[in-house]
């Protein structure tokens, strides 16, 4: 599949969208904007099941500009964070890969979420997709209109399929390829990304637990399903961390170095080329760090470094 990913680069990586993360946070402004002025606008754009099944197949594309979450600094702060990390790994991974990491994201969010209700609403017959058993239809119209239900009644938050959990898979794409970078928790604490991806996974199991709608559910496992599809898809994120990156470069630059040389190969114990012995052979050792290259004679005898 790694391979497949790079044949498909090679052939359309020039048709990628570059700096992808500026117009998502471009969406989010217009979507907020929408929630605060224009509300029943928003509302023919919100990824409502029911609705789609009904025509509005439009609602497929547009709810990509649902605002993740209530307006408030936090949430302009949170944005402004996933700005920074979503264009860092970009430049980690590359315009294209970026670029399927996301939309793929928001395909398999797009598509789980009508096949779990397709399946839960045609095939199982649930129409209770609440706790208090309220009729699905009905409450996916009202919450694409921005009503909020009132707790005493019905106990129900509103719910719309967003692309707020597509950003925590950006999340855990930075954390697996830079773990040590240090960041500002809440800005105020310095943590490691590794080890705050894992407070995040605690709180989205914690909201996984606490949701009240199988859609809601379904939402944030399908956003972690495509993370997980596009790590196994490129064997893992790991080609992307700075130390790999760094090696390839390294390695780039000695290439230069050896065919500015007319020297393709270098014993780095002894310094010997395949210019001054044609006959010789050589191999990298896949233990050492770097790309250190040996003659036959110190392959096997040299010390690991």
């Amino acid at each position: 599949m790694d391979g497949f990913m790079n044949k498909m680069q090679r052939k359309f990586g020039r048709y990628a969208v570059r700096n992808l993360s500026l117009y998502i946070m471009i969406g989010y402004v217009i979507g907020y904007l929408l929630y605060m002025f224009a509300p029943d606008i928003l509302s023919y754009l919100t990824l409502v099941p029911s609705l789609v099944m009904k025509g509005q197949v439009w609602r497929l594309v547009t709810w990509v500009i649902t605002p993740p979450r209530g307006i408030s600094l936090w949430v302009v702060v949170a944005l402004i964070f996933y700005y920074s990390i979503g264009t860092q790994l970009e430049k980690t991974m590359g315009a294209f890969l970026y670029n399927i990491y996301i939309f793929g994201g928001m395909i398999v969010t797009m598509v789980g979420s009508m096949l779990t209700y397709i399946v839960c609403h045609y095939m199982l017959h649930i129409s209770d997709f609440t706790t208090l058993g309220m009729d699905y239809d009905v409450v996916d119209q009202y919450v694409s209109y921005g009503v909020d239900f009132d707790s005493s009644v019905f106990s129900l938050p509103p719910y719309c399929v967003s692309t707020y959990y597509i950003m925590l898979t950006i999340f855990l794409a930075i954390a697996v390829c830079y773990p040590n970078m240090t960041v500002l928790y809440a800005m105020i604490i310095p943590i490691k990304m590794k080890w705050l991806s894992i407070i995040y996974l605690v709180f989205t199991a914690y909201e996984f637990k606490i949701a009240d709608t199988i859609m809601m559910r379904a939402n944030i496992v399908l956003s972690l399903l495509s993370f997980a599809i596009f790590y196994l898809s490129t064997k893992n994120f790991r080609r992307f961390s700075p130390k790999h990156i760094k090696r390839r470069r390294d390695y780039k630059k000695q290439v230069k170095v050896n065919k500015t040389e007319n020297v393709t190969h270098k014993c780095a114990v002894c310094g010997i080329t395949d210019k001054e012995a044609p006959d010789m052979q050589f191999r990298y050792c896949s233990k050492c760090k770097g790309n250190k290259e040996y003659c036959q004679e110190h392959l096997f005898t040299h010390t690991h470094v």
